[in-house]
C-alpha cells in the first residue's frame, strides 16, 4: 500500500488546471475545505491561474463573508457554476446576476445523486424532482442568466411518466474536507457534522481520472483508524493537506461541539428559550402541525425555530427531526451550525438522506417562503435582486406528505410584539410577500394540489391553506383586523374559509404554551378530517 503525498495548500492548488471542472465539498458553514479554496484563490490573484473553471457543489458553501464558494468569486477564475444553493456565496451570486459567468441552479438532492451517477459513468441522473419549477426546461431549465445557454436539464417520458434528465459530466478535481487521515490516505469524518457526500464525490472524481485532494485536521499512523469510520478510502486519494486550526473549524465561527457528532450528549435544556417575537409566533404555530411519530425536516431560518419550540415544550421526543445533511433525531441547530443536530440517533450520508426524502419518507416539512402567489406557488430562490438558490427546498417540498411554509407576512422593517395575548403590529414591513405572481417558481401550487399534498402558509398574522381553488385564509391572529392588516397588504384576494377562526391564543402568551401529546394527537385527527374534506 502506497503512502499518500502530503502537500501544502499552495502545492495542492497547483494540481488544478485551467478549464477544469472542480467539485468542492461542504455544507453551509461546515466541512468547507478552506485551506484548499483559499490557496487556490491566492494562486489566481497572484498569477491569473487557474482560469475558466467549472465550479460544482451541492449545499450552500460558506458564510457570506468571502469563505467557501466565494473564494472563487473573481471574474475570469470561473467560467461556469453549477450548484444547489447560492445564498452563502454573494460574490459568485453577483457574477451570475451580472451575466459574467454561466450559472445554473439545480436541486441540492439531485446534485448529491449526480455525484453517484458520475462515479458509475451513468450519462445522467433521472428524477421527478424539479418538475413544474424553474428547473423544468418548460420554465427556465435551471439557467440563471442570458449567458447560460447549454441545456443541462431535459424533460423526458419514461413508462408514461414525466421525468427530468440531469446530464452528468466528468469531474477533473475535487476539494474535500475530512477529520483525520492515516499515512495511506484513508480519511474519517468523525469530527464533522456528518459524512455529507465525501465518498460519492471522491469516487466521482477518481473514476473521472481527476485529482482527489483532501484537507484534514491531522495525520495518524497507518492502521490506527477504525475502518468503520473511514469514509474516503486511500485508494481514491491523490493528496492530503493539513489545514490550520482557523481553516478547520467544525462549523465556521463556532467552537467544536461533540454533541453534533455523537461524541457526547448535550443536556436537553442547554438552549435558552427563544424570545417571544413574530418569528417565535410562527414557529409555535408550525409546531402545532407536528404529530406523534412524524418524520420531519426543518429548513433554514424561521423553520429552525420549530425545533427550539418543540424542545421548550418537551415534545421533541414525540417525533423525529431530520436535516438534509444527514442527521436523524436530536435537535437541529441553526446559524453557522445549520446542518448539524445535537444528540442525533444517526448521521447518514447526505445522498442517502435525499434518497429517503425523494421517496416520500418525510411526513412533514417546515420550510421558508419569500413570495406566495394566488395559486399557491412559492418562491425562495430568486427575489428582489437577491439570488438565494433553491438548496434542498425543491427536493423536500415536492415529496413531503405535508408542507408548512413559514415566514413573516411582510419583510424589511416589520415590527410586531405580543401584548395581553394579542399580536400588535407597530410597523409593517416594506415588502409584501403575497404577490400576484412569483418571480421564480420554486414550489408549484398546482402540482401540489394535483398530487394531494397538504400545504399551509403560516405567518404571524394569519394562516392560509392551499386548496383546489388556491390560497385560502383559515386563521387570523387575535387583535388583527382582517381588512386593513391582512387583505389590504396582499396583492390578490385570497379565498376566505367559511370556518375562519382565531389562531390559538396560547401562541401569543409568554411562558410555555403547554403543547403536549394530547394536542399532537388532536392535530393528527384534524389533519385526517381536513384531508378528506379537501380532496
Amino acid at each position: 500500500m502506497r503512502k499518500t503525498p502530503v502537500l501544502t495548500p499552495q502545492e495542492a492548488a497547483l494540481l488544478v488546471r485551467d478549464g477544469d471542472t472542480l467539485a468542492s465539498g461542504g455544507f453551509v458553514s461546515s466541512a468547507c475545505p478552506e485551506a484548499l479554496s483559499s490557496a487556490l484563490e491566492r494562486r489566481f490573484l497572484e498569477t491569473g491561474h487557474p482560469r475558466d473553471l467549472t465550479l460544482f457543489f451541492g449545499a450552500g458553501h460558506g458564510n457570506r463573508n468571502g469563505t467557501g464558494g466565494d473564494h472563487y468569486g473573481h471574474a475570469g477564475m470561473v467560467r461556469r457554476v453549477v450548484c444547489g444553493h447560492w445564498d452563502r456565496t454573494p460574490r459568485l451570486g453577483a457574477l451570475a446576476l451580472e451575466g459574467k459567468i454561466e450559472a445554473y441552479n439545480l436541486p441540492q438532492g439531485v446534485i448529491t445523486h449526480m455525484y453517484r451517477d458520475i462515479a458509475a459513468h451513468n450519462p445522467a441522473t433521472l428524477s421527478k424532482v424539479g418538475l413544474h419549477t424553474f428547473v423544468d426546461p418548460r420554465l427556465e431549465g435551471g439557467k440563471l442568466n442570458g449567458r447560460t445557454k447549454e441545456d443541462l436539464v431535459k424533460l423526458v417520458e419514461v413508462e408514461g411518466q414525466e421525468f427530468l434528465l440531469y446530464r452528468c459530466f466528468p469531474v477533473n478535481a475535487v476539494f474535500l474536507r475530512a477529520s483525520w487521515a492515516d499515512e495511506y490516505g484513508n480519511c474519517t469524518a468523525h469530527r464533522e457534522i456528518g459524512p455529507t457526500d465525501l465518498t460519492a464525490m471522491a469516487q466521482a472524481c477518481r473514476n473521472s481520472g481527476g485529482k482527489v485532494i483532501v484537507q484534514v485536521e491531522k495525520i495518524v499512523a497507518g492502521g490506527t483508524l477504525d475502518p468503520k469510520l473511514v469514509v474516503i478510502p486511500g485508494i481514491y486519494v491523490d493528496a492530503i493537506v493539513v489545514g490550520s486550526e482557523a481553516e478547520h473549524q467544525q462549523c465556521m465561527d463556532a467552537a467544536y461541539d461533540g454533541s453534533l457528532t455523537g461524541e457526547f450528549r448535550a443536556p436537553a435544556d442547554a438552549l435558552a428559550p427563544l424570545p417571544l417575537d413574530a418569528r417565535k409566533v410562527i414557529a409555535r404555530r408550525a409546531a402545532m402541525e407536528l404529530r406523534p411519530g412524524a418524520v420531519v425536516n426543518l429548513g433554514v431560518g424561521i423553520p429552525e425555530r420549530v425545533a427550539r419550540v418543540a424542545a421548550e415544550e418537551g415534545i421533541s421526543q414525540e417525533m423525529t427531526l431530520t436535516v438534509e445533511a444527514g442527521s436523524v433525531g436530536g435537535v437541529p441547530r441553526g446559524g453557522t451550525q445549520f446542518g448539524g443536530a445535537a444528540n442525533p440517533a444517526a448521521i447518514l450520508p447526505q445522498n442517502v438522506q435525499f434518497d429517503f426524502y425523494h421517496g416520500g419518507g418525510l411526513d412533514i416539512a417546515c420550510l421558508g417562503m419569500a413570495e406566495i402567489a394566488p395559486g399557491g406557488d412559492v418562491n425562495v430562490s430568486r427575489f428582489h435582486g437577491r439570488l438565494a438558490g433553491s438548496g434542498g427546498f425543491i427536493d423536500i417540498s415536492q415529496n413531503a406528505g405535508e408542507v408548512v411554509f413559514c415566514g413573516t407576512f411582510t419583510a424589511h422593517g416589520l415590527d410586531a410584539v405580543c401584548e395581553d395575548g394579542k399580536l400588535v403590529v407597530q410597523r409593517e414591513g416594506d415588502v409584501g410577500k403575497f404577490v400576484s405572481a412569483v418571480e421564480q417558481v420554486t414550489f408549484s401550487g398546482d402540482y401540489a394540489v394535483r398530487r394531494g399534498q397538504r400545504v399551509l402558509y403560516v405567518t404571524e398574522l394569519a394562516v392560509f391553506a392551499l386548496q383546489s381553488g388556491g390560497v385560502t385564509l383559515t386563521e387570523i391572529a387575535p387583535g388583527i383586523d382582517l381588512q386593513t392588516q391582512i387583505l389590504d397588504q396582499m396583492a390578490f384576494m385570497p379565498r376566505i374559509s367559511e370556518d375562519l377562526k382565531l389562531m390559538d391564543e396560547r401562541i401569543f402568551q409568554p411562558g410555555l404554551m403547554g403543547l403536549g401529546r394530547g394536542d399532537l394527537h388532536k392535530n393528527k385527527r384534524e389533519k385526517q378530517e381536513e384531508q378528506t374534506k379537501w380532496h
